[in-house]
């Protein structure tokens, strides 16, 4: 088949993935509860990685999936040290939960209002000039200072060849062409000096964070272009406008069914962005500077947000798209009709959290139409599927079962008028994400002219049964005519310069 391409990712991510404690459940991991959470980060800072990292640090739990049914507290991560600050993020990577030394490292305490855009959960509230005692679980900007000083110390040898190990792996699953979604400048650097001194097996498009890249005095800070050098071209700008839906930290316009611990009945979740001019400000730059646009809109309060600056920016001459639109409603797929928007879905919510939406988040009505695939074909739509790793593996051949069969973990069905055929999930993670970027002419289909991107699968998920293609498996991944998995042992990557800036990661999905 044509060689699988990334619609949203973070290749960063997916090397960090590989490197820190796997919090993650079945069927990625083992974690089942608090008590394997603990054993995970203890065995992990005790290995050859951990030994030399300033954190303990683990990705991926998740607490709708512990069986405790709630997040690690401060209590549950002192167990692990009171020597060393831990960090465990959650598998959404918008919430974390720390240590007491953790917190102290974050100069977090009762005094420590919550930040525009975050929440500090506390073990109870209280009024200012106390806010409460500090109970270990991070959301959102609250979040992000944990995991940029935890991730940064991590050992250098393993920050330098996190973009390498990330392209391997990416490369596993039949992926030709991948994203770095929502990186800083330092880091689009990084990614160069990498793929100039390492050959990555795979291209790679990589998107700046907005804020940072719209701010600077210069004209193009990005260096954004159609070509690639080395492997590597920036294509524009990401926004994040709000956060999870599992993490129940997405901006919706009705209530969640279930709000968090402390919040109120009417609880919405919140903006990342409270003021709508600062979005319209960034877009409409971007479009003026001909950056694409890509936005995080899990929630549809959010999504209103993202299409009133959009239609305010007027068209650019890159297709704009929406990442995730999780809730999107059935007239905001309309707009997007209307306005060209390419709604990206993080079809796997089906999967991995479908049951959670139905009894937690959203309730049975709502959670239905998540990741509305039908409803933008119905609307002509060239929709894209994506697995935004390290959110989940980069399992392209769970992306399009999760489109075909929308099974929840449970087995139930999720919304079957929102089924797709397997052709159109298998254009979901190639032709139409080939056009997603603008590489239509040379990407995405089996056609002389084009690059030899294929991926060789031991069944045609066109022509099994929809249930048996969860099963296929990637047998060969060929980019530009030269088998890049298995990989050779002569292309095996030999190191990066030492003159690369050592990253700091993270990432939102």
């Amino acid at each position: 088949m044509p060689g699988f391409i990334d619609a949203h990712g973070h290749l960063g991510g997916i090397g960090l993935q590989a490197v820190i404690a796997n919090l993650l459940a079945d069927p990625d991991g083992d974690v089942t509860d608090l008590a394997s959470l603990k054993d995970k980060l203890r065995s992990w800072a005790a290995g050859p990685v951990g030994a030399d990292s300033d954190w303990i640090i683990g990705f991926g739990y998740d607490d709708a999936m512990l069986a405790e049914r709630r997040h690690p507290t401060r209590d549950d991560l002192d167990e692990v040290s009171t020597d060393r600050p831990v960090l465990a993020i959650h598998q959404s990577f918008h919430l974390g939960a720390v240590n007491s030394i953790g917190l102290k490292r974050l100069g977090y305490s009762a005094a420590t209002p919550d930040p525009e855009g975050g929440v500090i959960r506390r073990r109870e509230l209280a009024v200012p000039p106390s806010y409460g005692e500090p109970g270990g679980v991070l959301e959102e900007k609250a979040f992000t200072p944990a995991s940029d000083l935890a991730l940064a110390g991590l050992p250098e040898r393993e920050l330098l060849m996190l973009f390498a190990t990330g392209a391997a792996k990416a490369a596993s699953f039949g992926f030709t062409t991948v994203q770095e979604g929502g990186t800083t400048l330092a880091n689009l650097k990084a990614l160069r000096d990498t793929a100039a001194a390492v050959l990555l097996p795979v291209d790679v498009v990589a998107y700046v964070k907005a804020d940072e890249a719209t701010a600077s005095t210069l004209d193009d800070p990005i260096g954004v272009s159609d070509e690639y050098v080395d492997g590597v071209r920036a294509a524009g700008v990401k926004l994040v406008l709000d956060g999870s839906p599992q993490g129940r930290t997405a901006w919706l316009t009705e209530p969640y069914l279930t709000p968090p611990p402390g919040q109120p009945e009417d609880y919405c979740g919140y903006p990342a962005v409270p003021d709508d001019a600062v979005v319209a400000k960034q877009i409409a730059t971007a479009v003026e500077r001909d950056w694409q646009v890509l936005a995080h809109v899990n929630g549809d309060a959010a999504i209103d947000q993202f299409l009133k600056a959009v239609e305010a920016a007027g068209p650019g001459r890159r297709p704009t798209v929406a990442i995730h639109a999780q809730t999107a409603r059935k007239d905001q797929v309309d707009v997007f009709a209307r306005l060209e928007i390419l709604p990206s879905f993080f079809s796997m919510h089906t999967y991995y959290w479908g049951d959670w939406y139905r009894e937690t988040v959203l309730g049975k009505k709502r959670a239905e139409s998540i990741s509305p695939a039908r409803w933008a074909l119905d609307k002509g739509l060239r929709y894209t599927s994506h697995h935004d790793a390290p959110v989940a593996l980069p399992n392209s051949i769970a992306v399009l079962s999760s489109q075909v069969t929308r099974r929840t973990r449970s087995g139930h069905v999720l919304g079957p008028d929102q089924r797709v055929s397997a052709l159109d999930a298998v254009r979901a993670i190639t032709v139409n994400a080939a056009h997603q970027y603008g590489e239509q002419d040379r990407k995405g289909s089996i056609e002389v002219g084009k690059l030899a991107d294929l991926v060789v699968l031991s069944a045609n998920p066109l022509t099994v049964d929809p249930e048996q293609i969860r099963d296929i498996k990637v047998i060969e991944t060929i980019k530009a005519g030269t088998t890049v998995h298995p990989p050779a042992p002569t292309d095996q990557a030999s190191g990066t310069p030492s003159t690369a800036p050592t990253p700091q990661w993270g990432c939102s999905c």
